[in-house]
């Protein structure tokens, strides 16, 4: 019996974490550049079940113990561009390909952002960034384009961090911010010529997405750069700077309207198993037990 309340208790943390992921995403459906976050949930390993007979074992079955949240995923998709006209506002807009092992072309990657390869490999889109830095040097990566330039014309992101040009250094403009023009490959252009400055801004592309950590304040930062395949986007990427325009969230109103929902119903599903329980232990105990 004890077994069964367990289990229902288990089920009853998972969609807590669920219920609290679709909030998350709900309360950010206006955060500039954020990206919507899905909880995935697995079961605990089945156990087999066995009855001694007569100093015999015999098999009764499989039984699964539960369920657990395992890991909230971020979801990649572009988000829609507004347009604002400020010249420090930037988005990325970006079709990044990669090859097919199977076939050779490009792959065809699905609305996640993901291919499952003949072989079950799964391989992820590979995703841009603006690449800014923390107070301690570290490099991080962000979607929101909302910068600030401050008095010395250094370029600021929206949560205060230095924002980098595509040689690692802080990006610094002179001049008025309004003069400020770049081109659709981040380059910064000469006020007077109209030309390329030499100074470009820092656009990380990240091969493997999956390995980020969401960091809050619309930063994500990489525990191993190697393996996420971090490097400096260059002319032949597929993507595009999109000065005074503002990439918008990417989560999807319904879906999360829809999972706020189910995992409400699901624990007061587990919630009544619990109660019910409740009651037989009860029975158990104070009736049962008198006889």
């Amino acid at each position: 019996m004890l077994r069964g309340l367990y289990t229902a208790a288990a089920g009853m943390v998972t969609q807590q974490r669920r219920h609290d992921t679709a909030t998350q995403n709900i309360a950010n459906m206006n955060t500039t550049g954020y990206k919507q976050v899905d909880s995935v949930s697995h079961a605990f390993p089945e156990v087999l079940i066995s009855a001694m007979s007569g100093g015999t074992v015999k098999p009764v079955g499989r039984i699964n113990t539960g369920v657990f949240a395992e890991q909230s995923v971020s979801q990649y998709m572009q988000g829609d561009m507004i347009e604002s006209g400020k010249p420090v506002d930037f988005a990325l807009s970006t079709d990044l390909q990669v090859t097919n092992p199977d076939t050779g072309g490009n792959i065809a990657f699905d609305g996640s952002g993901k291919y499952i390869t003949a072989d079950g490999e799964t391989i992820y889109r590979p995703q841009a960034f603006f690449t800014v830095q923390d107070d301690a040097g570290n490099n991080l990566y962000t979607r929101n384009g909302s910068f600030t330039v401050d008095p010395s014309g250094q370029v600021l992101s929206a949560g205060g961090f230095k924002v980098l040009d595509a040689s690692g250094n802080p990006l610094v403009i002179t001049g008025s911010e309004d003069n400020l023009k770049v081109d659709g490959q981040g380059n910064l252009l000469d006020p007077a010529t109209g030309l390329p400055s030499g100074t470009k801004i820092g656009v990380s592309v990240i091969e493997r997405p999956q390995e980020l950590v969401r960091d809050g304040n619309g930063v994500f930062h990489a525990e191993d750069p190697t393996t996420a395949g971090i490097r400096f986007a260059t002319n032949a990427d597929n993507l595009e700077v999109r000065q005074g325009y503002l990439e918008n969230s990417n989560v999807d109103a319904t879906q999360v309207t829809v999972d706020l929902n189910a995992a409400y119903r699901a624990y007061e599903a587990n919630q009544r198993v619990v109660q019910y329980y409740d009651r037989s232990l009860d029975k158990a105990v104070n009736e049962v037990g008198r006889v």
